[in-house]
């Protein structure tokens, strides 16, 4: 549907009943599988530990910082953030083990406009592939969708980082463009992909969130049934 103005100019879609939202807080999600908690320093024993599984440092290639090789520096780390707004952190802690297995964040936040960022994403070996994985990222997307009202959720990665790519469009954000020349990053270009998903899609990613996440979608051995992008069709 087209709009106009009163001098018959095309405009965007009228919202008479628009107001900022409100800004995210340290709050704890609670899912199934896994928990959501404000980073602090009584997870960076754990995460330090978690992080060092891999095999080698590959995990930090597209990530701003470069890898901490102490559990100081990472301890400092931790200290110079969990008092941030913007990015906001979080925990995402194992519901069985009750140990944090990685951090993600809300970051870019605009209350004005409703849009708001899931970035930082650093998973561990401990959580790759598996259903926390996925269901960490519906419970923050839940909260800023229907906690907090947002209209626009982003994510934003580098082009050259596949997995990430991969992953969002799983998720169901929608590829909007290439930000070419959008940073230098560790001595190196960034180009900045776009992806998003807005509140109109919402309820229908939602749904298939559910459906996917459901004990119902998964067989004795753990398998999924449904992959969540068949669950979306």
């Amino acid at each position: 549907m087209s709009y106009f103005n009163e001098l018959n100019q095309a405009v965007g879609e009228p919202l008479p009943d628009w107001k900022p939202r409100p800004l995210p807080q340290r709050v704890m999600l609670r899912g199934r599988t896994c928990c959501l908690e404000p980073l602090s320093l009584d997870h960076a024993e754990a995460l330090y530990a978690a992080y060092q599984l891999f095999s080698d440092d590959g995990h930090w290639t597209w990530l701003p910082r470069e890898p901490d090789k102490t559990i100081e520096e990472y301890k400092r780390w931790v200290a110079s953030v969990i008092t941030l707004n913007d990015p906001l952190l979080f925990a995402i802690i194992d519901n069985k083990s009750n140990q944090p297995v990685g951090t993600f964040s809300l970051m870019h936040i605009d209350p004005e406009n409703g849009t708001i960022e899931v970035g930082h994403v650093h998973y561990s070996p401990l959580l790759e592939k598996t259903i926390m994985a996925t269901e960490a990222q519906w419970l923050l997307m839940n909260y800023a969708f229907e906690t907090l009202g947002y209209r626009r959720y982003e994510w934003k990665c580098n082009s050259c980082n596949e997995p990430s790519r991969k992953a969002a469009l799983r998720l169901g954000f929608q590829y909007e463009g290439r930000f070419r020349q959008a940073a230098v990053v560790k001595g190196h270009n960034r180009d900045t992909d776009w992806f998003s998903i807005i509140d109109k899609e919402w309820p229908a990613i939602n749904q298939a969130f559910q459906h996917w996440l459901s004990p119902d979608n998964f067989d004795q051995d753990g398998k999924q049934k449904q992959s969540l992008q068949a669950c979306r069709m």
